[in-house]
């Protein structure tokens, strides 16, 4: 009987000691980065529940972006959607215009077009474009490099409008001496042609949109080219973006093209990078202004997140640390204060979506 008894108590505690050296997670999350399959409408999705976030948060956060004039809205969660909501109107299929927040596209393109051997920011743009792009004399023009024109530097008169023919585009001051948020930048998409012998729409699509099954095109403006795609596709370059330049297991960009991109690109405007704004920074400058603003750029927004901001408030929000990729499209948030960039809405949208992830 005593060796029965032994043998009895013996089993318990294996059985016990294994049970807790692997607790159950009733509510797993499963941590392996998601992307959504090219040439599909699927998308996985992960709840609210299953994150633990504020379920009762949800309906204040979207009542506040219809009352905002949002017209397409997600939240991705390690690739998975979490929310995806479209207003006034708007639908998953309806294209809309990405603003500024397209420039990234023009960034991660030239970092492609670098990592092909095609470039090297560091060197002139009339290496590329030859010289009398611009009006300036032929040494300062040749001070201006394609890193000058993606991180906004390059020193061209921002005053003058946004047509970028060389009669335009005037002298201010020396390249990298001055930070302004000019159109110039879109001489880039002119690089990459000059550089693939392709045109800049046919090198984008095979080498970005078609890789990471994107819809969209570009649709020029007047001296502006403006990428046009419904929300999903936004969030597709997002989550691109927070995968570190890949798609599945697929290079799109090299990683260390993203981390300078992704980092502050000059010494005047720290919360700037390759056409990325960056959030946690101890000052930031704003388009039109040559001001220097101490604080951070969004402060309700966590410290590692950058950002694709676009005007009347186009945005891709990219948060390492919280594994989220959020994008808003639609009309300008608050109709007497247009912006073509930061604007107040940020931070008081940052507010909402914190109460719905804390």
């Amino acid at each position: 009987m005593k060796t029965s008894f032994h043998i009895l108590i013996i089993l318990f505690l294996m059985v016990s000691c294994s049970s807790n050296d692997n607790p159950t997670d009733p509510n797993p999350i499963n941590e392996e980065l998601y992307f959504p399959p090219i040439n599909s409408e699927t998308w996985e999705t992960t709840s609210i529940a299953d994150l633990g976030w504020n379920e009762s948060e949800l309906q204040p956060l979207l009542d506040y972006l219809e009352e905002k004039n949002t017209k397409g809205f997600m939240i991705l969660y390690n690739g998975k959607i979490v929310v995806e909501s479209y207003l006034n109107g708007h639908t998953d299929s309806t294209p809309w215009y990405w603003a500024s927040a397209g420039k990234t596209l023009t960034s991660t393109v030239s970092g492609i077009a670098q990592d092909e051997g095609l470039i090297n920011i560091n060197n002139k743009v009339s290496d590329y474009l030859g010289t009398g792009w611009t009006s300036e004399t032929l040494d300062k023009e040749n001070l201006i490099t394609c890193k000058n024109l993606l991180s906004m530097n390059s020193g061209i008169d921002d005053s003058l409008g946004d047509d970028v023919s060389p009669s335009n585009l005037q002298y201010k001051a020396d390249a990298g001496t001055r930070w302004a948020y000019h159109n110039v930048y879109v001489k880039m998409q002119d690089v990459v042609a000059a550089a693939s012998n392709e045109t800049w729409t046919n090198y984008f699509n095979t080498k970005l949109k078609d890789k990471i099954g994107m819809s969209g095109s570009w649709i020029d403006l007047g001296p502006l080219s403006v990428y046009w795609s419904n929300t999903r596709s936004m969030a597709r370059f997002g989550l691109m973006i927070y995968a570190n330049g890949k798609w599945n297991t697929t290079r799109i960009v090299s990683e260390s093209f993203l981390n300078e991109a992704t980092n502050t690109s000059q010494n005047i405007n720290q919360a700037y990078g390759y056409l990325w704004w960056l959030n946690g920074k101890s000052s930031y400058h704003l388009p039109q202004s040559q001001l220097e603003f101490n604080g951070t750029l969004i402060p309700n927004a966590p410290a590692d997140m950058y950002a694709a901001l676009g005007k009347n408030d186009q945005k891709i929000y990219v948060v390492p640390s919280k594994k989220l990729v959020i994008v808003r499209m639609g009309d300008v948030a608050n109709l007497d204060n247009p912006t073509f960039a930061l604007s107040g809405f940020d931070n008081e949208l940052w507010s909402k979506i914190n109460a719905l992830i804390e």
